[in-house]
């Protein structure tokens, strides 16, 4: 391929003054385009060494192929004089080209914020249920801990004092991460959270400011009032840097910012901010008293889609409300969101454990055991998407068990007093006397979900036929339709796990089979081995795709996971460099499909024959169940 003169034509096709931005993984360069209607694409459809185009989340991607792809876009980047960007960026700035959905929008800026500092409200809240724990009657015997030991109060009282503090200063937190989010200075941030929650500010005084009366407002605890101060302080601080001369920008932003913000804050944001938020919590509390186990039975059975969504990145400026609310002066029901939160992620886990004893797949096995205990600790993400969602009804089993759960933790009023991990460990963060009834409902949550999956399993022969890998009945692995003749080549499996076809990986480009016929495994271990002897052609910088040009003439590319290239090498090693002669077997490097899949990536592990063309028939071989190193993928010269 002469690349100069493809990346020429590509420049031709989409418009030298067409680009917004250009960056490429290991099979297609991923392009911004500022006018998709300018792009003239039957030049593109009729030019014989682009593979074919498409549009997703906000890209338009031209295929071109390892090994060609990298020397595509450098050619590119300088005739169109664009400047490269990573995969990453490139993402950011293709969906600041989709069409703006503020609600999304409004829930990523949380999530932005509040992510950052959940670490502190986490140890923070584990402090209080420590010291709920010494503190509570009832719960080991009619005398709290502190009253039948004595000489254990002193500790007591300081436990109470650390975990107090974080939510008492939780604005300052916020002011420097909302800083962070704003794009202010993060230490003014600080500094007018501080201002907040100054112990000079008195409740119920006013200040007299030329005749208008100012209220001392003290902000402890608070979450909205500060995210709008911070927003208002960001605002005026760039303003300030772009009109002051840089003799006095450095003296004078600062000072300006601080006390503009500042006055606005106590005269008109402040108030207005914390009847919004005090409203919110009020609204929020009113719903779960009024509707009481229906109201929680309803958010048990949606909060697993939720997640799906990314809403529930929105709940922790909520739960913090409800939690501040409660702990101030008791006041409201607490965080029932946590409660309900552990229930679903405790059914699914049940249900992933029902997969693991119905299946006989050992790979399945391996997947769905790992998955449930990281169910069970608080992260579903590797047994929704790992197992659940892939075979439908274990996800509707795990849905009804977290219902179910979640309305009877709210018919026995079970709240959380601070967050933490929303699973079995989750006692921690709640209110000492309801801890027994929480593990109740946990394990109510367990049984349905997990009995519903098993038996609904065993009675839909075709359901477990799905579990196990399986379309068909199949024999040694080898579809019926399938045979092996002398002179075929075989192309080994690069991995063990469950086989499966390309038209059913999630990418348009390898599922319509644009980059070459070949196969695809669900992995079910961490190590890739070669499936062919040849050269190494390709060896993605990030090591989450090889392309192989074997000794025989069949030129494969394997590709670790969908779109892993924006995970910038993290999870992915390699043994192995470009231009080095391998033979089949050969590790050639490994990835943690666990820690893959928690970061919402698909690990399907894809084997494209990317030269398809030059032979009279690729067909897959392996189905189902399939050990790397067996006969996956059959290529008929």
């Amino acid at each position: 391929m002469d690349h100069k003169k493809v990346a020429n034509e590509i420049v031709d096709a989409v418009g030298k003054d067409n680009f917004a931005a250009a960056a490429h993984c290991a099979t297609r360069l991923r392009l911004v385009i500022k006018d998709e209607g300018k792009i003239k694409q039957d030049a593109l459809d009729n030019n014989d060494d682009v593979k074919g185009t498409f549009k997703t989340n906000g890209q338009y991607q031209i295929i071109i192929g390892p090994g060609d792809v990298n020397n595509v876009y450098d050619e590119l980047i300088k005739i169109a004089n664009v400047s490269p960007v990573s995969t990453e960026e490139l993402k950011d700035l293709a969906q600041g080209n989709k069409k703006f959905n503020p609600i999304m929008a409004f829930i990523k800026l949380l999530s932005d914020i509040f992510v950052p500092i959940i670490p502190a409200l986490v140890a923070g809240g584990l402090l209080m249920a420590l010291n709920n724990f010494l503190t509570s009657e009832g719960l080991f015997g009619p005398k709290a801990l502190v009253e039948t030991l004595p000489a254990i109060q002193g500790l007591s009282a300081m436990i109470q004092l650390m975990s107090a503090a974080p939510f008492i200063f939780m604005p300052i937190l916020v002011g420097i991460s909302a800083a962070k989010r704003f794009g202010a200075n993060q230490y003014l941030g600080a500094a007018l959270a501080m201002i907040m929650v100054s112990p000079d500010l008195v409740a119920n005084h006013n200040w007299d400011i030329f005749g208008l009366a100012v209220s001392q407002n003290n902000y402890y605890y608070q979450v909205i009032p500060v995210l709008a101060a911070v927003y208002i302080l960001s605002i005026v601080e760039k303003f300030l840097h772009k009109k002051l001369p840089s003799a006095v920008d450095f003296t004078f932003t600062p000072l300006i910012s601080l006390m503009v913000t500042g006055f606005l804050t106590f005269v008109v944001v402040g108030p207005v901010m914390r009847l919004l938020s005090d409203g919110i919590t009020d609204g929020i509390v009113f719903i779960y008293g009024a509707l009481g186990f229906v109201g929680t039975g309803i958010f048990g059975l949606l909060y697993s889609p939720i997640v799906l969504t990314g809403l529930h990145q929105s709940f922790p400026a909520i739960e913090t409300q409800l939690i501040s609310a409660f702990t101030q002066n008791h006041t409201g029901y607490g965080d029932f969101i946590f409660v309900v939160a552990s229930m679903a992620n405790v059914a699914q886990g049940a249900a992933t454990f029902g997969v693991f004893a119905l299946t006989k797949n050992k790979k399945m096995k391996g997947l769905s055991s790992s998955a449930t205990v990281s169910a069970l600790l608080g992260i579903t993400e590797p047994a929704l998407f790992g197992v659940n969602l892939k075979y439908k009804f274990p996800f509707f089993c795990a849905l009804i068990g977290s219902g179910v759960a979640a309305a009877l933790a709210g018919f026995m009023h079970v709240i959380a007093v601070s967050l933490g991990s929303a699973g079995f460990l989750g006692f921690l963060s709640i209110n000492a006397t309801s801890i027994p009834a929480y593990l109740l409902c946990e394990v109510v949550s367990f049984a349905v979900a997990f009995s519903l999956t098993y038996l609904y399993g065993k009675k839909n022969s075709a359901k477990m036929a799905v579990i196990d890998g399986v379309s068909a009945p199949v024999s040694d692995d080898i579809a019926p339709t399938t045979i092996v003749n002398d002179g075929d080549e075989i192309v080994a499996a690069p991995v063990s796990g469950v086989a499966t076809d390309l038209s059913d990986v999630n990418d348009a480009v390898f599922s319509s089979k644009l980059m070459g016929d070949g196969g695809a495994i669900v992995p079910t271990e961490n190590n890739i081995y070669a499936p062919i002897t040849g050269t190494l052609t390709v060896v993605y910088e990030t090591n989450h795709a090889y392309g192989i040009k074997g000794d025989n003439g069949i030129e494969v590319l394997i590709h670790l996971g969908i779109d892993t290239v924006n995970l910038k090498g993290q999870f992915f090693e390699t043994n192995v460099t470009q231009g080095q002669h391998i033979n089949v077997g050969d590790q050639l490097g490994s990835f943690d499909i666990n820690k893959v899949a928690a970061a919402d990536y698909d690990t399907t592990v894809i084997t494209a024959i990317t030269n398809t063309t030059d032979f009279n028939n690729v067909a897959r071989l392996g189905n189902g169940d399939i050990e790397h190193g067996e006969q996956f993928v059959i290529v008929t010269p």
